[in-house]
């Protein structure tokens, strides 16, 4: 499908995932021909999501990050993606994260409406559940980016560290403890140490993403052809930085 003007919204009150991104000709990174027209879309079409490569969707996450720390984010208009996206979405990315209430994805990159996947869930762990949610978004819609994103002072690695039991929550934290005892640490191995806890979450998210390529071998086929790439992060409640890990 070629992408027109008729693909954009009104370039007064509208922003895309592209835009949001800086993937303009100002950016430097698509420079000439049809993207160039892509500035005001209002939500991702499915050329525009097919067109873009892996490394240029974590690139658009990283400098959504970067815009929202410094207190200058997009104007979104949330109800032109609504509608834009209304008989159909075409997500980037699709990204598991925790609950946590101060580490909302799309709001710390910066994201619109149909820009990605977000499976949310305490201590961003994953099951058979969130890997067929995972093999949906990719396999089934496109997705080139899967996003394992912990966050720092996170309770339900705290939770781990002090084998918290609590109904439904135990099994949870229970996928976590690897991660406690897998996290290379020399000092105060507790929960009141910051540090610590912030060890874990980062070994946490190391061994989810190992264990998103052991437990799919549709994402790890997806993964061997270069289709799509499984990257983690780090979002400081502090600094408001995402650090991706790799």
């Amino acid at each position: 499908m070629p992408i027109t003007l008729s693909n954009c919204c009104n370039p007064t009150t509208r922003r895309s995932f592209l835009k949001a991104a800086g993937i303009t000709t100002a950016a430097g990174l698509l420079t000439a021909g049809p993207f160039a027209q892509l500035a005001y879309a209002a939500a991702l079409t499915k050329a525009q999501r097919d067109k873009l490569t892996p490394d240029e969707i974590i690139a658009m996450m990283k400098r959504g990050n970067e815009r929202f720390r410094s207190g200058k984010k997009t104007t979104q208009d949330f109800l032109a993606q609504q509608k834009a996206s209304a008989k159909g979405q075409y997500p980037a990315a699709v990204i598991l994260s925790c609950i946590d209430s101060r580490a909302s994805a799309e709001t710390i990159m910066d994201l619109g409406i149909g820009d990605v996947f977000n499976a949310r869930v305490a201590g961003n762990i994953v099951n058979d559940d969130i890997l067929g949610s995972m093999e949906f978004a990719c396999a089934a819609a496109g997705a080139k980016v899967v996003l394992v994103m912990g966050h720092t002072a996170c309770g339900a690695i705290k939770g781990a560290i002090d084998d918290v039991k609590l109904g439904n929550l135990t099994g949870l934290l229970a996928r976590i403890q690897p991660a406690v005892k897998a996290a290379t640490y020399q000092g105060d191995r507790s929960a009141k140490n910051s540090a610590f806890v912030d060890a874990v979450a980062r070994k946490n998210v190391e061994l989810t993403m190992e264990g998103i390529q052991k437990g799919s071998s549709v994402l790890s086929e997806l993964k061997a052809k270069g289709a799509i790439k499984i990257v983690g992060a780090m979002y400081d409640i502090a600094s408001a930085k995402v650090d991706f890990l790799s």
